[in-house]
């Protein structure tokens, strides 16, 4: 079993300007976010590039996040739209040491229900006991996953959360209110982390949290403990901060913030190209004021 409640942070992937994974960068960054107080440590997702890695790439960056968790949960992307490599890669990370399997819902093949449920078990197949995270990105997959379909796959004893990042927040009380015991409901937003948790969610999966990991924190445990007008108090001085991490596709501001920080380069591997200036300049403007009234 795993806990996931509490705060997530999807690991950004330093690169050096000659394309190569900049590994003292990458254990500095998981440091940053230990010392913070994350909860887990998910590397391998789409905030770390996953999808343009190679496979000892892959392996060098699970094996230096477990040297660098201090015992927090480490869990790792193994999503895939080919259900035998989603299969490997999981099978894989638990090899390694992982503590849970963060799998997206398959893209581009546009399964239907039955073929998402049979690609969980055959996922659940090749790595028994580990852990998995159902997730949920329609503007990434372009494919939702409904409430109705995941109640099946609630029914493999595997699948125990979800990470919800459909943005719409009538599905997301949908799932709140019809969720299992013993299954977790995570927040995929940040800018919808209170109003998640408050419709039935115990948890985030961070972008944020890459740079300011304390302030995300807080924001989850105020939210978790009920302490409502704190926690709506800290996202407002948050939120403009949320909103420019998305002026562009993920992960592409979150980089140029980290590198404003000294927490590594902005260099990404391609098709994604570094941030605009202008983009660069908000995200300056609202670190200035999230540093400014959270300090």
């Amino acid at each position: 079993m795993i806990n996931l409640h509490g705060l997530a942070v999807a690991l950004a992937t330093p690169l050096t300007p000659e394309d190569t994974v900049d590994f003292p960068a990458f254990r500095a960054l998981v440091r940053h976010c230990v010392k913070g107080g994350v909860d887990t440590l998910v590397v391998l997702g789409s905030t770390g590039e996953a999808a343009t890695l190679v496979e000892a790439e892959r392996d060098a960056l699970i094996a230096a996040t477990l040297e660098e968790a201090s015992g927090r949960n480490v869990v790792v992307g193994t999503g895939s739209n080919a259900t035998r490599q989603a299969a490997a890669w999981t099978a894989r990370a638990q090899a390694l040491g992982a503590h849970g399997a963060l799998v997206v819902t398959p893209y581009y093949n546009k399964p239907t229900a039955d073929g998402l449920v049979a690609h969980f078990a055959a996922v659940a197949g090749a790595a028994p006991g580990l852990p998995l995270i159902v997730y949920n990105v329609p503007g990434r997959t372009g494919q939702n996953l409904a409430p109705a379909v995941l109640s099946r796959l609630w029914e493999n004893p595997a699948v125990v959360a979800v990470k919800e990042s459909s943005g719409n927040l009538s599905q997301i009380a949908e799932i709140g209110r019809t969720l299992p015991v013993g299954k977790t409901l995570l927040a995929g937003d940040d800018n919808l982390a209170v109003a998640s948790i408050a419709v039935g969610a115990t948890g985030l999966v961070s972008v944020l949290g890459n740079a300011l990991p304390a302030e995300t924190k807080e924001l989850v445990s105020l939210a978790l403990a009920g302490r409502r007008e704190e926690a709506l108090a800290l996202q407002k001085r948050l939120l403009p901060l949320m909103d420019a991490l998305f002026l562009e596709s993920n992960p592409i501001p979150v980089k140029a913030l980290l590198a404003q920080l000294g927490l590594g380069g902005d260099a990404l591997r391609l098709p994604l190209v570094p941030a605009s200036a202008a983009t660069r300049a908000r995200l300056a403007e609202t670190l200035a004021f999230a540093q400014a009234v959270t300090a």
